[in-house]
This record gives structure tokens, sequence and C-alpha cells, in this order.
């Protein structure tokens, strides 16, 4: 490991005029809006402070979008590892990968169950002829997830409504199932189901229950056993033996860990590795692996996102998943791997069939971009590299403990294909006037109304990182670093501090101070 040496400055390049380009979720021409800089070096802590203020980065260039202008506001959003909690659909994702990596099985109908997909969109090319791509991942076929269990819901109404109604019409599970599978109007199909000759109930056998009362009374049985000593008291306020309480259940729910590393037989199927390397040509391992990692990316964005694969050439994947700002630390108090930004590799049987693009930062991991082999889509990729980084990010927070939570990019409310993100929980949403984080529960009901919201509740409060002293912002002229002050005495056009002043709110009294502006 590299000896450490901090970085002396972060230097960017500020574009004054508001950048105009076509939206890549609802598609609509000139109509996204954002500020844009140009960052030549950047020290990871600078970055850390700036994606708390709503900026993100596409290779060298940062943008940050103007919430109360642009078509589809996206707003930045974290996770907390430290907290978070597998979902049932979560937990199906790893457990399918298992059972590949094990027995080679491949579960039918496994891309429809989750988001795993990537979205961009292309930005006008600046001064430096940069393609600002978003680092969103997404699965057009959540939608089709939604209407299915819309229909089922439906159904089961109905379903409940004719049997109170006597009627003999029944609407058979599996003929929904085929209905969905056939692609056809998901209207009702209802069969005549008439009761066998000679069967009758059966009395020497419990009557028969409703699946809504089982389920009802598992849920009670399992809130006794994770509160036995209420439950015990309860028992015996009401004259029951404590022979008649639940037995509590030894075995706890399987943590993320256990899930994502859970042991494979000698024999198993596949073999999956998961490889950290830095993004940097320097590196013997990125180095050696950098061809089929880029084979990969073309295949990818052409099967993905009908890219042309001229337009997916070594230049454009270097400026745009290699090129980074980040100057790498390696702090005694870091974690291990240090801070900067890597790959981390997803290696099975030898080859890689995925790349997950991260910074790694003082206080977070910060998700850049995926990309994988469209072969393995049956993987649910995108999901299972998300679960794996928050994973890894709790890996992390035992060696550097301020390391804790898990960016997870941008969180899109007005786009329905782009909430997904939101059900990685517990998670915080960034408000984009006090830059304040606020529980996405908190948000969602205003975002319902408006796409646009401030989302801290208090009126009364500011932004309190704005730029309070403009004179102490720090600028780069003539190869001499000086204070805004005394670059005032060089400053021809009394115009230009209207520039200078937006760029220090943006960016905050913190990073002004700290970054270099470039000055001509």
């Amino acid at each position: 490991m590299a000896s450490w040496s901090a970085p002396t400055f972060s230097l960017v390049e500020y574009f004054e005029s508001q950048t105009l380009f076509q939206c890549g979720y609802c598609k609509n021409v000139a109509c996204s809006v954002s500020n844009g800089m140009w960052a030549h070096s950047l020290t990871v802590q600078d970055y850390q402070d700036l994606i708390d203020r709503g900026w993100r980065r596409s290779g060298k260039y940062l943008y940050k979008p103007v919430m109360n202008k642009t078509c589809c506001p996206q707003y930045t959003i974290r996770c907390r590892p430290l907290q978070f909690q597998p979902s049932k659909s979560h937990k199906k994702v790893l457990k399918k990968m298992l059972k590949f990596l094990a027995k080679g099985e491949i579960s039918k109908g496994s891309c429809e169950d989750e988001p795993m997909d990537s979205t961009m969109e292309d930005a006008v090319a600046g001064d430096f002829a940069l393609i600002n791509k978003l680092d969103i991942k997404c699965d057009l076929k959540t939608l089709s997830s939604d209407l299915k269990g819309g229909i089922e819901s439906e159904e089961k109404k109905k379903e409940n409504s004719l049997k109170k109604e006597g009627s003999k019409e029944l609407i058979h599970p599996q003929a929904i199932e085929e209905k969905l599978g056939s692609g056809e109007p998901s209207h009702s199909i209802k069969v005549h189901i008439g009761p066998k000759p000679g069967k009758g109930a059966d009395l020497s056998k419990p009557p028969c229950r409703k699946a809504k009362e089982m389920r009802k009374e598992r849920k009670r049985l399992k809130l006794m056993q994770q509160n036995s000593a209420g439950a015990f008291e309860g028992f015996q306020a009401q004259g029951q033996p404590a022979s008649l309480l639940p037995k509590a259940k030894s075995n706890q729910p399987k943590s993320l860990e256990d899930l994502i590393f859970e042991s494979l037989p000698e024999n198993a199927s596949h073999k999956l590795e998961v490889r950290l390397v830095p993004a940097s040509f320097e590196d013997p391992e990125f180095k050696s692996s950098f061809n089929q990692s880029h084979s990969l990316y073309i295949k990818y964005q052409v099967a993905i996102h009908k890219e042309a694969p001229v337009e997916c050439g070594k230049s454009e994947f270097t400026r745009f998943l290699v090129d980074s700002p980040l100057e790498a630390e390696y702090p005694a108090n870091g974690p291990e791997c240090g801070y900067g930004s890597f790959h981390q590799q997803y290696w099975l049987d030898g080859k890689i069939i995925a790349v997950g693009v991260i910074d790694i930062l003082p206080y977070c991991v910060s998700s850049v971009y995926l990309y994988y082999d469209p072969d393995y889509s049956f993987l649910s990729l995108g999901v299972y590299s998300a679960l794996r980084e928050i994973a890894f990010t709790k890996q992390l927070h035992e060696r550097a403990s301020q390391l804790s939570y898990y960016y997870m990019g941008f969180y899109i409310h007005s786009c329905p294909k782009m909430r997904y993100k939101g059900q990685y929980r517990p998670s915080d949403l960034l408000c984009p006037e006090t830059y304040v984080w606020v529980p996405i529960e908190q948000c969602l009901p205003s975002l319902d109304i408006s796409k646009y919201c401030r989302f801290n509740q208090d009126p009364q409060a500011v932004d309190e990182g704005r730029s309070k002293d403009l004179n102490r912002l720090r600028v780069l002229h003539r190869r001499s670093t000086m204070p805004y002050a005394v670059y005032k005495n060089y400053q021809e056009d009394p115009s230009e501090e209207e520039g200078v002043l937006e760029y220090a709110n943006l960016v905050g009294q913190k990073c002004a101070e700290r970054m270099l502006l470039f000055r001509n």
C-alpha cells in the first residue's frame, strides 16, 4: 500500500451558464437544467462535501441539477447500511445467485422481480467535449412486476365478492398466470368449477381456515415470540399456564452478510469472485483487465442502451468510467484500500461479468455506474451489486468508523421507473434548499403532490453551509493562488463577480475556501 500524502488542493473550472439538454427520463428536449464545472483535481473530502450539496460526477465533469427548474428533479439519496435489512425481494435475488453458484440453477422469470438495469442521458458537450452520462440503475420491467401485483390484488377482491354472492364462477389462479404470460389485456378470466360428486366436508378434520386468518395468526405468534416476557405476563393475567406459550425460535433471521457469503459446496457449479481495483492505469491489475472490462462495456451499451460500437471506444470508455478527478489518499485511520475511485469487478469462472464503478469517500461509498454481461441478466446483477456494495460499506465501516453511508446517486420520484432506489431502507433524501438529510418516508407524501419539494419542515431553516464571505474564496490566477479579495484587483470585468458568487453559493463556504477556482 502506498504511503499517505495529502493532496495539496482541488482545482475546478466553473461554467457560468446553465446547461440545457434532453432529459434521459421524460425524453423531452432542452428541459433538463444543471450547473456544471470541470474538476482538474479533487480531494476526497471536497467531493464528499460537494455531493452533500447535490453535486455528482461523470468522469471529471461535475454537475448539479437546478432543482426548481429542471423537468425531472433529481434528489441525492443515501442508504444507511448499518441499519439496512434486506427485503423479501432482495433475499430472493441473493438466494437466486447462491442457487446458481451452487447447482447452476437458473430461476425462471427472474428478470422481472427487481430493477437491475442502468440508464443514462447525454448532455451537451462542453469545452472539453465531455459526455455527461448519469449513474442511474433501473429496470424497465419493474412496471411488469407492479402490473402483475395489481392484477392479482384485483382478482382476489373479485373472487371474495363472488364467494359472498354464492356464485359458482371462480377466478382460477392458473388462468391469471397464463394471461399475464401471454401479454393479453388483463381482464378477469372466469372458470366454472363445480363441486365433485360424492365429495363433501370431512368432519373428522378441523374446519378450513381462510389464508388471511392464518397469516394474522402467524403474525401474532411471531410478535409474541419476539417479546416472550410480555407474552408470558399476558398469558399469566389470563390464567394460562406457561406451557401454552409459543416457543421462541433459537435461530435469528439471516443477515445480509450471511446471505451473500453463505458457504458453497466443494463441488459448486460456479465460482464468483469480487475484486476491488483502483481505477488507474498505474495499477497493474486494472491495466491487465482493461481490455476485457472494456469489451464487456461495449457489449452492455450495445445490448441495453442500443449504442453503436463506435460510440463505445476506449477513449469514450476511459473518459466516462476510468478518468476521475479524485486523488487517491491513504490516511492511517482510513480503510485499507484507501480513498478514491475504484472498479469492483465480478469474476465468474475466470471472466468478468459485471463491473461496479464506485468512489470511496470519507463518509460513504458512492455508486457511480454499473455495466454487466446481458447474458447474465437472469441473475439481477443490478440488485445483487447494490447489495454487495451495501455490505462492502459495512465492511469498510469496521476499519473507518465515520464511513457509514451508501450513496445511490439520484432519486427521481417524478419518473415511476426510477423510484426503486427508495426500496433500500432506511434511506434519506437531501433537502435541495437547506442541504439537510430527511428520512425518505417523510418526503414521499410531498413528492406525490409536487415533483419539486423542500423537505426541511422548519420554515426558518436556511442553508448553513452557504457562502458567507466571498473575499475568502480561493482563486488560481496566473499560476498564483490568492483570496478573491486580492484577485478583484486584477479583475477587468465587474460582471464577473456575479458568476463567482453563484459558484460560491453552489459549492458552499467550506469548499469555496479550500478549492481553487481557476480564472483565466
